[in-house]
């Protein structure tokens, strides 16, 4: 089974109808070449790279930025559509003074699976005091939390409240809270290893960014930025497949993963087995 962790669905038709926060999402998500497609063009791209479900991330950023990227409503209007192959993360802004009711009400009314934060992005380091309410209502609920890791194409997101070493703090006072450290915290890619070896709750996915392509950059992370054994030998557990959709596409991704030939049992574990894992659907 293949899962992509890691997808915004801010181009689907059906949360679409409104160009003004059409607008807004694309100037904050910084992608703008792009248009709204009906829901079963997403369904038949899955269906052609055999992706059988995909993890939809909405985006918070109210007090910053005036609004959400995508709401915790739209994600669960979704997921409503193709339950079977949608699986819904919340979001919410942890400046907010109501961030923790918002995030209850996203896991016990709406259903999501999930929390996606964004440090870049929501500007502030994980380790704050008030990111603690909210990481109690993540073990409360048994949901893992996605964190952006590492440089942000959006804009006014400064990498620096991104680099891995600020979630270590967090890993050590919460060692029951599942984390992605995403994107592979690139350009932080040997931090990031670290963190993997260390902590047994720290996980991180494959939506890297690519200059040129996605084989040759694929190819510098994991047999020349790491040694090309790394993965087998120490972090088959931890790594799941990513796409960062739709800046980047399970097309792309897939055949380049693909090529570096890990065995088949390291391979169905990024595909799919460590994501069951992380998101708590491994019982």
């Amino acid at each position: 089974m293949i899962i992509d962790v890691h997808s915004h669905p801010i181009f689907y038709k059906d949360i679409c109808g409104d160009k003004e926060t059409l607008n807004f999402r694309k100037e904050q998500f910084g992608i703008f070449k792009q248009s709204p497609y009906p829901l079963e063009s997403a369904l038949i791209e899955m269906g052609y790279m055999d992706v059988a479900k995909t993890v939809l991330l909405p985006e918070d950023i109210t007090t910053l930025h005036g609004g959400c990227i995508i709401t915790n409503e739209e994600i669960k209007s979704i997921v409503d559509l193709a339950p079977d192959r949608f699986i819904g993360f919340a979001s919410v802004d942890p400046h907010r003074p109501d961030a923790v009711e918002v995030l209850e009400h996203a896991f016990t009314s709406l259903g999501l699976k999930g929390l996606k934060l964004h440090p870049s992005k929501q500007q502030f380091y994980p380790y704050e005091e008030m990111l603690k309410p909210i990481y109690e209502i993540c073990l409360k609920y048994d949901k893992p939390v996605m964190f952006h890791a590492g440089m942000s194409w959006q804009p006014d997101a400064p990498a620096k409240y991104s680099h891995p070493l600020h979630f270590e703090e967090v890993a050590i006072a919460y060692p029951k809270l599942r984390m992605c450290l995403a994107h592979f915290g690139w350009p932080w890619i040997h931090e990031t290893v670290m963190l993997l070896l260390k902590y047994p709750n720290i996980y991180t996915d494959t939506s890297l960014l690519h200059m040129d392509n996605a084989k040759d950059f694929y190819e510098q992370v994991f047999t020349r930025n790491m040694g090309p054994l790394w993965i087998e030998r120490n972090l088959a557990d931890k790594v799941m497949f990513g796409t960062n959709a739709p800046r980047f596409r399970a097309k792309r991704l897939l055949p380049a993963l693909k090529g570096l030939h890990f065995r088949d049992k390291t391979l169905q574990k990024i595909l799919g087995l460590n994501a069951l894992k992380f998101i708590g659907l491994e019982r």
